[in-house]
């Protein structure tokens, strides 16, 4: 999306600059030259005096009461050179991307300061990503396999297991412990007879079958007797923690108790505990609607995915990185804000995941450049296909997203430009003029099983999946963010 440089209302409306120059480069950029007047620049080395004063030591004066002109001497002009750009450079950034003909991508960046003698001002030259120029190949009338959505009597019967196991009661059992028994335990592990860190617990409740210990654990508490104690000997996986992978192991276990889930019988009693309906069928019926509805909205979103993969794939566009960059870091943020509402780090999570940093961030690029040349194909099609978007559309919108998140939009406004609702609606439109156009082909989905099967059995890796579909509305996501 370009940038439009918008001043938020820290930032000077009368700030004196000027665009000295602005020269074309190879691969969507341009290099701008600013010149910062010399009352502007200035006014920042005076503020810079006034904020460093007190810090300065200077003979035979009190700190913060030497004169300005007295420190430059002593130290040079250039002292507070540095905390004077820091202050005026974000003024000149804004100024580059609102007093252009370009459209700027992202934000500039500083490729030189030349700072004039005798207080003659500045001139501070930028490189700039513009947004670029976009050729669309077919975007109407193209096909993609959407098989017909099916929900199988085993996967509703699968739901219902689930849920009586969630509703089962718990109960003491006078028996050896078997599998899906909760056994209670204590337990501590020696490695060469010397007992490690962590490796210890009591009356521990294990879900036998789990696979919440190491693998060979919980095999081996089956068909232990109540009280009954046992050296269990097994080997740590080579890919646990570093000081204990694939090293022998003794666990000296203890039963202290066993317990059985005992499942609800399944009938119309059990449909109204754990729903809203009154009978098992009723209760049925609506997991298979859900099911049904959801199976659907994912056939429907690879479809318009491989649609727009075809869109993507036909245009050319050279993709300033600048617009990649920034898209990584907005999905970066998202991600991490998801992330810690599950009370985890991103690097935990990589590490659970068994991902390395550096595979991450490629993924995550690799995503980023392709929701990037989604929406630039997508902007391209509003423009080509003339897409306006109404007052009242956008108004519409901004009252979805207020039922929606339960708030109230004169605050959402606040948060969400106009600008910002135009771009999403008219990235939608486009998006649907493509889907609506298109055709369902099922042998295109039998061609990708073919191939599927054929990296399968020569250990290629699994495809890509296709680009994503235009992302969360603006709206959306600032709700979504107020409702956190």
């Amino acid at each position: 999306m370009p940038n439009t440089g918008k001043r938020d209302g820290n930032q000077r409306e009368d700030i004196k600059l000027k665009v000295k120059t602005s020269e074309k480069k190879e691969k969507n950029e341009v290099e701008l030259i600013i010149e910062v007047a010399p009352e502007e620049f200035e006014a920042a080395v005076n503020k810079a005096f006034i904020k460093n004063k007190n810090r300065i030591a200077v003979p035979g004066f009190r700190k913060g009461k030497a004169p300005r002109r007295i420190i430059e001497k002593m130290y040079g002009v250039e002292i507070f050179h540095s905390d004077a750009l820091d202050a005026i450079l974000p003024d000149v950034l804004t100024f580059a991307m609102k007093n252009t003909d370009l459209e700027i991508v992202g934000y500039p960046k500083i490729s030189d300061i030349d700072i004039k003698d005798n207080n003659g001002g500045a001139d501070i030259t930028m490189i700039a990503a513009v947004h670029p120029e976009v050729t669309l190949g077919k975007y109407k009338g193209l096909t993609a396999p959407k098989p017909e959505v099916d929900i199988p009597a085993h996967e509703i019967d699968a739901e219902i297991a689930s849920m009586r196991v969630r509703n089962a009661r718990i109960e003491k059992a006078d028996r050896p412990a078997a599998h899906g028994d909760i056994a209670v335990i204590n337990f501590e592990g020696f490695v060469d007879n010397i007992a490690f860190e962590g490796g210890k617990g009591e009356n521990y409740e294990l879900e036998l079958g789990s696979g919440t210990f190491i693998p060979g654990f919980e095999e081996k508490v089956e068909g232990m007797e109540i009280g009954e104690e046992r050296d269990i000997d097994l080997v740590f996986p080579e890919n646990y923690k570093e000081e204990l992978a694939g090293k022998p192991v003794v666990f000296k276990v203890k039963l202290n108790e066993v317990k059985e889930k005992s499942l609800p019988d399944l009938d119309d009693e059990f449909a109204k505990d754990v729903s809203e309906f009154d009978t098992l069928q009723e209760y049925k019926d609506d997991i298979k609607n859900r099911l049904q509805k959801t199976r659907q909205q994912d056939v429907d979103e690879t479809f318009e995915n491989i649609l727009m993969e075809k869109v993507v794939d036909s245009m050319e566009a050279e993709v300033p990185e600048a617009m990649i960059e920034e898209q990584m870091e907005s999905s970066m943020n998202n991600f991490t804000r998801q992330i810690s509402t599950y009370g985890m780090e991103p690097e935990k999570y990589m590490q659970m995941m068994g991902i390395s940093p550096e595979d991450f961030k490629e993924r995550m690029r690799l995503t980023s450049e392709r929701q990037v040349k989604v929406a630039l194909a997508l902007e391209k099609i509003a423009e080509l296909e003339g897409i306006e978007i109404k007052d009242s559309e956008i108004e519409d919108e901004y009252k979805e997203a207020s039922e929606r998140y339960g708030m109230e939009i004169d605050k959402l406004k606040e948060s969400v430009d106009v600008e910002d609702i135009t771009r999403d609606l008219k990235l939608r439109a486009a998006a649907k003029i493509v889907i609506d156009s298109a055709t369902v082909d099922n042998t295109e989905l039998d061609a990708a099983e073919v191939k599927a099967k054929a990296k399968k059995e020569t250990g290629e890796k699994k495809a890509k999946k296709p680009a994503g579909k235009p992302k969360k509305t603006t709206a959306e996501k600032a709700a979504a963010e107020e409702e956190k």
